[in-house]
């Protein structure tokens, strides 16, 4: 397997692409051969001219490239593979939880579905990792977004008409993305007070100038996958009463509480929302999966009777879709090149590698993966 197909995206709102044109340079170096569909990277600020200069071959459509293909390419899970040969390695986003027909049609088609969220979370495969370098983005995002709406100044200010104090934001869920808007904040002046699941993310906090809110909440800890295990109603009430304190006092709050393959978990209710100070801003990174915080709404922005504005934190990364596709692409690249073989000049499918075996889905006609073979 070498002849690889960047697809374009066929959804409007998707803004990034999943190989840019540098890293293509260096696929065709090893031996790939490198087709993309013409307009993929055009709202990422990659023209089709450099991915000519690169080496790519440009096609009119991802159904026009799919004949010869042997890798096919592309960010999120796709509408139909009508058209994908038969034993083509496919790699996306897969929702594989939510998406069993679409599973199903890969299996019966022959194709061999890599699900880029079941990549494992190990320091071995950290560099394809792309929930964390697509989050990463968003948390940053979600800090950037949240201030430009918030009605006063995150820094500190002493100027000759007064001192304006230091605007308050609470995050709640430091994973990648907490981490991130954590640091955003903090470089934006805010004095941050965070919260986690997971007692072992405190170093973290701390590490970058924050304040990790204590709640105890009796046993917790993290999935082998690195994610937040799932609270029990009696944690999640407990939880909700002591960051409900936080709450009121924050001039932004930002959730990003995601559980793998599940509904998120319901943080913030109406009746915070009412005790919050009119002008905050609060940021749902998980209103895609349900949303934690009550009200919130995919794809627009929600105004409370008090004055607070709830704001829909679904891919904020696609608002820096440059960065986001250069991220992305070197996650590509890291899996093209771990799986390469140098003598035969191919890629090869190898279920004995922990990380393959972790994220393909279905070959030889079947669902292979323990998790979703019989679902």
């Amino acid at each position: 397997m070498k002849k690889i197909l960047v697809c374009r995206e066929t959804d409007p709102r998707e803004t990034r692409v999943a190989l840019i044109p540098d890293d293509i340079k260096r696929l065709i170096s090893m031996g790939y051969e490198v087709k993309v569909t013409r307009g993929a990277g055009e709202k990422s600020g990659f023209n089709d001219e450099a991915y000519e200069k690169a080496g790519a071959v440009l096609v009119s459509s991802n159904e026009a490239g799919y004949e010869g293909s042997e890798i096919i390419l592309r960010i999120m899970k796709p509408e139909s593979i009508q058209g994908v040969p038969s034993g083509a390695l496919h790699l996306s986003y897969l929702d594989p939880f939510n998406e069993k027909e679409l599973l199903n049609e890969f299996a019966k088609s022959g194709v061999q579905a890599v699900s880029l969220e079941m990549i494992p979370r190990t320091t071995l495969a950290q560099k394809m990792d792309v929930q964390s370098s697509q989050t990463s983005l968003a948390g940053y995002t979600a800090v950037v977004n949240a201030a430009a709406k918030l009605p006063k100044i995150l820094p500190m200010m002493v100027t000759p008409s007064g001192t304006i104090q230091p605007a308050r934001v609470f995050i709640i869920g430091v994973g990648v993305a907490g981490l991130q808007a954590i640091a955003t904040a903090k470089r934006l002046g805010a004095r941050v007070d965070a919260f986690d699941t997971r007692p072992v993310v405190e170093e973290q906090v701390k590490s970058l100038g924050a304040s990790f809110v204590k709640i105890d909440l009796g046993e917790m800890g993290q999935t082998d996958q690195g994610y937040a295990k799932e609270l029990t109603p009696e944690q999640i009430a407990k939880q909700q009463e002591a960051q409900a304190k936080v709450c009121e006092r924050s001039d932004i709050v930002i959730t990003t509480a995601k559980v793998f393959g599940r509904k998120a978990p319901r943080l913030i209710g109406k009746d915070v929302l009412d005790r919050m100070k009119k002008g905050a801003v609060v940021v749902d990174m998980a209103v895609s999966t349900g949303g934690n915080v009550e009200g919130s709404k995919l794809f627009e922005d929600v105004v409370t009777e008090n004055g607070v504005t709830i704001m829909c934190g679904d891919m904020l990364e696609r608002q820096v879709p440059y960065d986001a596709s250069k991220m992305l692409s070197g996650n590509f690249y890291a899996f093209l090149t771990h799986f390469y073989d140098k003598e035969s000049k191919e890629l090869v499918v190898n279920l004995e590698d922990e990380i393959m075996r972790g994220c393909l889905l279905t070959q030889g006609g079947q669902i292979i993966h323990e998790r979703f073979k019989n679902n």
